[in-house]
């Protein structure tokens, strides 16, 4: 659904404990949008995963926030095998019902500017080969894909130019 909503009342900050389920389902609205058979069935309790990203003490988790609800989120950190200049974007979601107001935009800003912050020269991400739409956005972003591995996804690559 297109939205031409202002996000002047738009808040970004760090995720708190409280706010696992109401990622959890975020998290599962969106990434329902790009499996063209449905989501695939999984015994992972969202909610515990979310609530481990967000009391991580080596991880960033931030979440937008609208009107008081979560409205996009986004979890990264440094990951086993990465250099300690480089980040890994590992989720990053835009609740559906409000994609193309912006919102997108302003949390990749936010995490730039955290990554720059944490002296991150570089950030990796993987994105689902099925999800276009975030494959377009991250390009938009200054995100380059990376070689093709042959899996169901397309790592990208974005130059932070951190400190």
């Amino acid at each position: 659904m297109t939205s031409d909503r202002a996000i002047d009342t738009l808040m970004i900050r760090t995720a708190l404990p409280a706010d696992a389920e109401a990622i959890a389902g975020l998290h599962f609205r969106a990434r329902s949008t790009y499996y063209p058979d449905g989501l695939p069935p999984s015994d992972l309790d969202w909610r515990a995963a979310w609530m481990g990203s967000i009391e991580r003490p080596d991880a960033h988790v931030l979440c937008a926030v609208e009107s008081g609800r979560i409205v996009a989120i986004a979890s990264f950190r440094t990951a086993d095998g990465d250099p300690a200049d480089t980040v890994t974007l590992f989720q990053f979601h835009v609740d559906p019902d409000r994609w193309r107001a912006g919102l997108g935009t302003a949390l990749h800003a936010a995490c730039v500017e955290q990554w720059r912050a944490d002296a991150r020269r570089t950030a990796v991400l993987d994105v689902h080969v099925d999800n276009a739409r975030a494959q377009a956005f991250y390009v938009r972003q200054g995100w380059v894909a990376d070689p093709d591995d042959g899996d169901h996804h397309l790592g990208m690559r974005l130059a932070v130019g951190g400190e």
